[in-house]
């Protein structure tokens, strides 16, 4: 598809061919590039309609390399149109991003196509501004360390009241979502400000932007995706004491570029402290946020430093535009993570949470059975090794229909283990007179009386000293 050197009339040596000169192989490299530019079609002799369809079959992993054919290659690669056509062919890609911090606070992404196993490297998010009213810019800082993935991390722990601590608040508390095929960065502290403003990433041409600014600052909020729209709850944000909980929430729609507001969350339990003493001192929070069987589900606890203290949860419907109290047995045996932090990940419509508490260097699966209203362990050992200064040892991800852990070994390598575990499921009873939370514990317990593993590392990638913070899946 390039343009054809022919060398059936050339009376020269090898040895005189090896000796081309730079300016020549420059002037054809000129030329072919000048071929493609003035040629008036996508590709030579075949109709642009072919010729899209035919790019929109391209593995995006090829994409970098296919844009230096030709300026209309290059349009075409990073039009919304070819994207569009990529949907109705079926042919979009899940990839996984992942998002590190390094020793000096420095936040990077990566991007890994699980089919290929090639990562590729994100550029870096915009500079910081302080939300002071004059948006000024901090020289020389870049957002790091915006994104912690404890409920309140080091960098406020204990400061929920104090304002002579607040000064001391580097950058911190972003959270991560991603929505319509883009990534988002939410929020976070700026110093001693909370911040309003959200970034986008924009994979088709491979650069930050900022999007429309949330109602309120707000920092460690929680993020889910419901009806292709993000929804933001809770967090902290600065007030006259000091650093304050959020019950409010708010949805943005990234077809219009416009947040809107959400009824706030009642914390129902944070309302029935037996006494005034404890409910100055209990601040009530959002620990984690899931779109699971059309709502919203948010576990909820209350939080004096260094103490947690789950109280259920909550559940918005957006049909009816209202909070409920979350099932029992759903916001009982939700496990937690670090600093209260409840992480989730659902899989072909089942949610599943990860339990760290099995032993230093393995976790367990759990599955929600929403018949029963009861956690279950369904899968084997999770091998993770025990990080204890790490802020998120794992990270939980559903991708190419199955179940994936990223973790950080020994070794200091990112490894993302996939779960095998559709011969689990082939194994257990089928008949209509079999309940779910049956056929969940039959196979608990045939995994239980394994020896066999069923994880295994599908990527790998040297991390050196970074820490995992967060991650998401793109399909484009």
């Amino acid at each position: 598809m390039g343009a054809r050197l022919s060398l059936s009339n050339h009376k020269a040596s090898s040895s005189d061919l090896s000796e081309v000169s730079q300016n020549d192989a420059c002037k054809r490299q000129r030329t072919s590039s000048s071929f493609w530019d003035e040629d008036p079609r996508l590709i030579p002799n075949l109709p642009d309609e072919i010729s899209i369809q035919i790019l929109a079959r391209l593995p995006r992993v090829n994409h970098f390399n296919a844009k230096l054919v030709s300026r209309s290659w290059k349009t075409a690669l990073t039009s919304k149109e070819l994207y569009e056509l990529r949907k109705e062919l079926g042919s979009t890609e899940e990839w996984l991003y992942i998002l590190t911090k390094i020793d000096n606070h420095k936040l990077v992404w990566y991007a890994l196509d699980p089919i290929s196993q090639i990562w590729q490297r994100l550029p870096l998010m915009p500079n910081v501004a302080a939300e002071d009213g004059t948006r000024r810019g901090l020289s020389g800082l870049w957002l790091w360390n915006m994104v912690g993935s404890g409920i309140i991390g080091d960098a406020i722990r204990g400061l929920i009241g104090r304002k002579d601590a607040l000064d001391q608040i580097p950058f911190c508390g972003c959270a991560i979502g991603s929505v319509n095929g883009s990534l988002y960065v939410i929020g976070g502290f700026c110093r001693a400000s909370a911040m309003k403003r959200v970034w986008r990433y924009d994979p088709i041409v491979n650069s930050w932007s900022e999007a429309s600014s949330m109602s309120i600052g707000r920092a460690y909020c929680k993020t889910s995706v419901l009806n292709n729209k993000l929804y933001v709850v809770g967090g902290v944000t600065r007030g006259r004491g000091g650093l304050t909980p959020l019950q409010s929430a708010e949805v943005f729609d990234p077809c219009s570029n416009i947040w809107s507001e959400v009824p706030s969350m009642p914390f129902s339990k944070a309302q029935v402290l037996p006494t005034a003493f404890l409910a100055d001192l209990l601040k009530p929070i959002a620990t984690g946020m899931t779109s699971y069987r059309g709502k919203l589900y948010v576990p909820q606890s209350l939080y004096c430093w260094p103490f947690f203290v789950d109280v259920g949860g909550e559940v918005y419907d957006p049909e009816t535009n209202l909070w409920a109290d979350m099932p029992t047995g759903m916001g009982d045996g939700w496990p937690a993570k670090q600093a209260g932090t409840k992480l989730s990940v659902i899989v072909d419509g089942e949610l599943y949470a990860l339990d760290p508490s099995s032993s230093l260097d393995s976790a367990r699966i759990k599955v929600y059975d929403h018949q029963d209203d009861s956690w279950k362990i369904i899968e084997g050992d999770v091998p993770i090794h025990d990080l204890i200064d790490s802020e998120s040892p794992y990270l939980l991800a559903g991708f190419l229909g199955k179940l994936h852990v990223i973790t950080k070994g020994a070794n200091h390598n990112i490894s993302v283990m996939q779960a095998d575990r559709q011969n689990r499921f082939d194994s257990a009873p089928s008949t209509s007179s079999v309940t779910l939370g049956e056929s969940l514990q039959e196979l608990s317990e045939t995994v239980s009386g394994s020896s066999e593993n069923i994880w295994r590392v599908v990527a790998t990638r040297n991390a050196g000293s970074a820490e995992l913070v967060s991650c998401q899946i793109l399909n484009i």
